[in-house]
């Protein structure tokens, strides 16, 4: 997948929240980042101009600058907070869930509402940084829908739906 605008960041492709609130992350963000390989994520809120949310693993977060979130966080660390329950911290909010070996997580109907999220939403998955991809809403992510048509590639179960040339999965 391109990237938005010139040197902007990459895009994974597109993700559509389905009626369960089932997300499924495009597989190439699910290896590069190896998203699946702890049984469980992170996700955490989005900046104000991207919306959606971000994702990463303990061993993406523990090491890094930003680890002190896990220790400073009570329940989040050691999973004793129920999954999807945001905690609030420094102007964000974090969570934990389980996901699926094939990188899909499902969002309650009270995540969907905390994130400003519905059923149908399109999210453009976008390499954030070596921590976190996020899953920003299309229509304020995407500014020109163009920049993608080339997007739409890979095998058949990754192009099955796609439009605007954008993968979606």
């Amino acid at each position: 997948m391109p990237q938005m605008n010139k040197g902007e960041k990459f895009i994974f492709g597109e993700s559509v929240i389905r009626p369960e609130g089932l997300v499924r992350f495009p597989p190439q963000a699910v290896e590069e980042y190896r998203i699946a390989s702890e049984g469980s994520v992170y996700l955490f809120t989005g900046s104000r101009s991207t919306g959606g949310f971000c994702v990463t693993r303990r061993g993406l977060l523990l090491p890094s600058k930003l680890g002190h979130i896990l220790a400073e966080t009570r329940g989040l660390a050691d999973h004793t907070v129920p999954a999807g329950d945001f905690i609030p911290y420094k102007g964000r909010a974090y969570c934990w869930l389980p996901i699926s070996e094939t990188g899909e997580i499902r969002l309650t109907g009270e995540m969907m509402a905390f994130l400003q999220l519905s059923p149908g939403m399109p999210l453009l998955s976008i390499r954030s940084s070596d921590i976190a991809f996020t899953m920003g809403q299309k229509d304020r992510s995407r500014k020109r829908q163009s920049d993608l048509r080339e997007g739409c590639r890979g095998s058949e179960p990754e192009r099955r739906g796609c439009r605007d040339g954008a993968v979606r999965f």
